[in-house]
């Protein structure tokens, strides 16, 4: 699943909101969401493994407890997109800078 699949979905992005402040018990997060989407603790914990799969969270096992985590590198591919993105938007914002700046220059106001 590509990366935007996985952030396209308003309960994973909820998910990672949560992991992303401090680790959470997947009881923790599966009450939350419950509260917030009511959906089920199965659904909850199918979402979970996506992030998972995806790269988004690690999972540690402490007794009988899955605590979540965020993991970047499932970031890797948002931000590689985004980079692109951003370069495209630099140079046209530099653009501009430089167009505000001979107004400037040749006594332009507007």
């Amino acid at each position: 699943m590509h990366a935007f699949d996985v952030l396209s979905d308003p309960v994973r992005r909820r998910t990672l909101e949560l992991i992303a402040k401090r680790e959470h018990a997947s009881g923790e997060i599966v009450t939350v969401i419950e509260a917030e989407f009511g959906i089920s603790q199965s659904a909850v914990s199918q979402h979970l493994r996506i992030l998972r799969d995806a790269g988004f969270a690690n999972v540690r096992i402490e007794g009988a407890r899955r605590c979540y985590s965020i993991d970047p590198s499932g970031f890797e591919d948002v931000q590689a997109w985004l980079d692109q993105i951003r370069q495209y938007w630099s140079s046209k914002m530099e653009a501009l800078a430089t167009e505000i700046e001979r107004g400037k220059r040749s006594g332009k106001t507007s």
